[in-house]
């Protein structure tokens, strides 16, 4: 009778089991994610601090001395970026393929404090070039963080449209408004475009065009409605202020809030994803009618 009644509740236990084992891996799935979304915030605010950066270094070799105490706040603020990716690479240094590494990291703080250093003496254009490097390569640990920590580990649970606006083509946008930012900062400053700069201009306008609508991908939530808006806004102010006659007659100070508003409303959607990665995690954890059913 005994060995009947084990027959009759083995499938039930053996489904309970597996009920219960693939909710710890989806619980620790989602641990291990959430900490990745953590360390994607701790980039993103660098990515977007080192921009600023760019772009008042921009204002301030063209003559803007208004920028001064920005620029000493905003290198604070760097410092403080840097010194919060050390739980990052604490984290990286346990995975077979670090995404980061100390010694990177490392480098990277070294290369930031030459581009401190070197940069009253610096053209526009070069430290345009040197922070644009910096800047590169944190969007690099972004996407790979991105890829290995949170699209791949969750693919059956999370849109790969959605990660990859999170961590690669919406932070792609925004470096290249931050571009945008500095270079026409500079001719707003000197209150002229080279020829140059005007060429990189149209070529980055074109492309923040083509990026954003990648982005987009038919969506009308209001977050992604109000960064098109404000991105269109810059883009018109480019064309209209800067490129259009020989003279930029917009101040250094009201283009680079513009170019900030439109900037800071990419990273606000950007940030959007991220809670909405967060949500489908956790809904995605409930466990199903199905599951609830077959565990008892």
């Amino acid at each position: 009778m005994l060995t009947v009644f084990l027959l009759l509740i083995a499938p039930a236990i053996a489904a309970a089991a597996l009920y219960w084992w693939r909710r710890k891996q989806h619980v620790a799935m989602q641990s291990r994610v959430g900490m990745a979304r953590q360390d994607c915030e701790q980039l993103l605010e660098l990515v977007k601090l080192l921009q600023q950066h760019r772009g008042m270094s921009s204002a301030r070799l063209g003559g803007d001395t208004s920028f001064e105490g920005p620029l000493r706040e905003r290198r604070r603020d760097i410092d403080t970026a840097l010194a919060g990716l050390a739980r990052t690479v604490k984290a990286e240094a346990d995975m077979p393929r670090p995404c980061i590494t100390h010694n990177e990291l490392v480098l990277f703080r070294h290369r930031w404090g030459e581009l401190i250093e070197k940069l009253p003496t610096q053209s526009i254009e070069q430290s345009i070039a040197l922070h644009t490097q910096l800047v590169g390569r944190a969007l690099d640990w972004l996407a790979a963080l991105g890829e290995a920590r949170i699209e791949l580990p969750s693919q059956d649970r999370l849109p790969a449209a959605l990660v990859r606006n999170y961590t690669n083509h919406l932070p792609a946008l925004a470096e290249c408004l931050g571009q945008i930012r500095a270079i026409g900062a500079a001719a707003a400053a000197q209150k002229h475009c080279s020829p140059v700069a005007r060429v990189r201009l149209m070529f980055l306008v074109t492309r923040a065009t083509t990026l954003i609508g990648q982005a987009s991908g038919g969506t009308t939530e209001s977050v992604t409605v109000l960064a098109r808006q404000a991105v269109d806004s810059l883009l018109g102010a480019v064309r209209r202020d800067i490129l259009t006659g020989s003279e930029v007659k917009i101040s250094a100070e009201s283009y680079f809030a513009t170019a900030t508003a439109a900037i800071d409303a990419v990273y606000a959607w950007a940030r959007h994803c991220g809670q909405h990665i967060g949500e489908l995690l956790e809904q995605n954890g409930r466990p199903s009618t199905t599951e609830t059913v077959q565990a008892g």
